[in-house]
């Protein structure tokens, strides 16, 4: 039995239909599911603005089995990796995995921008008000050191 944190995002197409896709794929699996939040384009910043949530899932999948599980709805949602951090339907990222580390390029736990980005601390914080970021500390002191300015609760759409 593992607990995770995923952060979900999507700026193409039906944006919110894309991440309650992906909170139906976790719905067995679900401890809390966020507000959703409309925030600016990170990383490539000439797309649309990103729809972006977190969930907290436990269940009998490992590490792997959680990134699985989000790229199979990655997939089934049509996403296409034309260029690092484009544009994308959706976008599903392990943040963390309660007790494990990771240096496999191919998942890096915790998830290694997720100290920087107010599109995953934010959102977590909502679920979790105590969650602590691996190596990184306490997720309230990590938000309280970032611009917020390009993040927006949307009280008006919901996940759950």
């Amino acid at each position: 039995m593992t607990r995770a944190v995923l952060s979900i995002g999507s700026n193409l197409g039906d944006r919110l239909g894309y991440l309650r896709m992906a909170v139906a794929g976790f719905a067995a699996e679900l401890v809390a599911v966020s507000p959703v939040y409309e925030t600016a384009p990170w990383g490539v910043t000439d797309q649309d603005d990103f729809l972006n949530a977190v969930l907290v899932v436990s269940g009998d999948l490992d590490e792997w089995g959680w990134l699985r599980r989000g790229q199979a709805l990655e997939e089934a949602s049509g996403r296409v990796r034309e260029r690092r951090w484009g544009p994308r339907t959706l976008d599903v990222d392990v943040v963390t995995v309660d007790g494990v580390r990771s240096t496999d390029p191919a998942l890096l736990l915790p998830h290694p921008g997720a100290f920087e980005r107010a599109t995953v601390l934010v959102p977590w914080l909502d679920v979790e008000p105590d969650a602590v970021l691996p190596g990184h500390g306490r997720v309230a002191d990590l938000v309280a050191g970032l611009d917020l300015g390009g993040v927006t609760r949307r009280d008006d759409l919901r996940l759950a």
